[in-house]
């Protein structure tokens, strides 16, 4: 028989669907909004989770079991679990001091936390609270100097992965976040602080944090900056395409693991490989980008089974998991390791200080139940269980 393991979570909050109705009730709604939008019509961002329902897994009842583990080696480190935490911009505003939380929460467990450029936390305080483990997205600046100088503190650091976003060339079109102000250029509403007033809890702990801001970007930021001037400082900073020119030039600079994410193409792909990566994200932004595109779980099916990619670089998966069951279907099609984002914030916003630690426990307890439901031990096995093969 197998040795059991259990992996300590908060019984009231046992999926995604109970951290996300929690902590619903304690952000505030032009915060919330912000977390959950997709572009346009939402399309896409519907597509991402529904997707995964059209994968099949088979058990294999009768066979002899052994123990599980779930860890995987990527990038020259063993990580506790098959999946790490996305990196999302405005993290503080949605909960206080949520990147800390984060951060030293994936450490502990021994999985990847990812900072974003925009988020509300810097390099280096993320680096210290998370004992150096802690990856970093880059939105490539418009300006190489400001580029070369975060490279520079990201080597100061030693940071372990560099993630370079390739698919923001142009903003997002939002609607609720239009609407409520969370645009570029950003504003203050009258009815966002009517909302605020409404979350007294989020208030106070704000209040004890201080006023959320871009961390990472301070330094490049003229003081008293007024919202009307931070958003003509975003527009100007982080408007303009990434290519394949500025990409290689980055792989010049960065020695360590340089990862893309964005990728959804074969031409994309293709031009990964040329450019020396070590690793792309199969991703469509959380379904914030293009309401026509596909799914990230039905690009992955394509790109993740070409053997020609698989063995140039590592091939992982950012979009719509909600579930050990969606980990496992992930890794039946051929993600190699995964991200979630908009889960682990339900987390901390339902659970505040706690709800890292239990976000990743609980993710742990699905994915190790359904290895013990399909009988396998690693998840390297999960593409023998795949009911038949996919073409989405």
């Amino acid at each position: 028989m197998s040795k059991k393991i259990t992996f300590p979570y908060h019984p009231q909050y046992p999926s995604v669907a109970d951290l996300r109705k929690k902590a619903k009730s304690r952000i505030p709604k032009f915060a919330f909004d912000y977390l959950e939008g997709g572009c346009n019509e939402g399309l896409n961002l519907a597509r991402n989770e529904n997707d995964f329902d059209n994968i099949y897994l088979k058990p294999n009842y009768l066979r002899v079991g052994g123990d599980i583990d779930m860890s995987v080696e990527l990038f020259g480190r063993r990580y506790s679990a098959p999946f790490g935490i996305s990196p999302i911009g405005l993290q503080g505003l949605m909960w206080p001091n949520a990147p800390e939380i984060l951060a030293k929460a994936a450490a502990k467990a021994d999985i990847p936390y990812t900072l974003s450029t925009v988020s509300t936390s810097s390099i280096e305080r993320i680096a210290e609270v998370s004992d150096g483990k802690a990856w970093f997205q880059l939105y490539h600046p418009t300006e190489n100097s400001l580029r070369d100088d975060i490279l520079k503190r990201l080597k100061a650091v030693e940071c372990p992965v560099l993630v370079v976003l390739v698919d923001v060339p142009a903003f997002g079109l939002r609607y609720k976040e239009i609407k409520s102000g969370l645009s570029i250029p950003p504003k203050m509403s009258i009815n966002n602080i009517l909302q605020a007033f409404a979350r007294p809890l989020w208030g106070i702990k704000t209040l004890q944090h201080g006023i959320p801001s871009f961390a990472t970007l301070k330094p490049y930021m003229e003081k008293g900056m007024d919202m009307s001037q931070l958003g003509q400082f975003m527009n100007k900073t982080f408007t303009g395409k990434v290519d394949i020119e500025k990409v290689s030039a980055i792989r010049d600079l960065w020695k360590g693991p340089l990862v893309l994410k964005g990728i959804a193409t074969d031409e994309d792909m293709q031009a990964a490989i040329q450019i020396g990566a070590d690793g792309v994200i199969v991703s469509n932004h959380g379904g914030r980008q293009i309401d026509a595109g596909e799914s990230s779980i039905n690009s992955l099916i394509k790109l993740a089974n070409n053997p020609l990619y698989k063995s140039k670089l590592k091939i992982m998966l950012d979009g719509g998991i909600r579930s050990g069951v969606d980990l496992a279907r992930a890794h039946a099609v051929g993600s190699e390791f995964n991200f979630m984002g908009r889960p682990f914030m339900y987390g901390v916003g339902a659970l505040g200080n706690e709800g890292g630690d239990h976000t990743i426990n609980m993710f742990k307890t699905h994915l190790y139940q359904i290895m013990q439901q399909l009988t396998i031990e690693k998840v390297t096995q999960f593409p023998d269980r795949l009911l038949e093969p996919l073409k989405p």
